[in-house]
């Protein structure tokens, strides 16, 4: 009983499908990992490599991904109407740029291409 009340207290929180739920997580962790994906990009200048050109476009496509991910949370918790669905897609988004920065890595750390 105790549970109830304390998610009335709180609508929304707990239930999987609440606006502003994920979307407080993803804003601040996209954020941050444009900054690591532009790090990276200017490590990435200094060390000269084989898979140079190619890490440096993905990373830079990833960080496009992740600042966009970072925009869809954003107006997810500013919005009303459709704030689930920005935040899916918002949530959808990191997942496939965490992908892209994981295939990146790889490349990275073999020199596959």
């Amino acid at each position: 009983m105790r549970a109830r009340c304390i998610d009335q207290a709180r609508p929304g929180r707990g239930t999987g499908m609440s606006p502003n739920g994920v979307s407080s997580h993803i804003l601040p962790t996209s954020a941050t990992m444009v900054g690591v994906c532009m790090t990276v990009i200017s490590i990435g200048k200094i060390a000269h490599g084989h898979a140079g050109m190619v890490i440096d476009r993905m990373l830079a496509v990833d960080s496009a991904l992740f600042l966009l991910s970072a925009l869809l949370s954003f107006l997810s918790i500013r919005s009303g109407r459709s704030a689930i669905r920005l935040e899916r897609w918002a949530e959808n988004l990191f997942l496939v740029a965490l992908g892209l920065v994981s295939v990146t890595s790889a490349v990275l750390a073999f020199e596959i291409l």
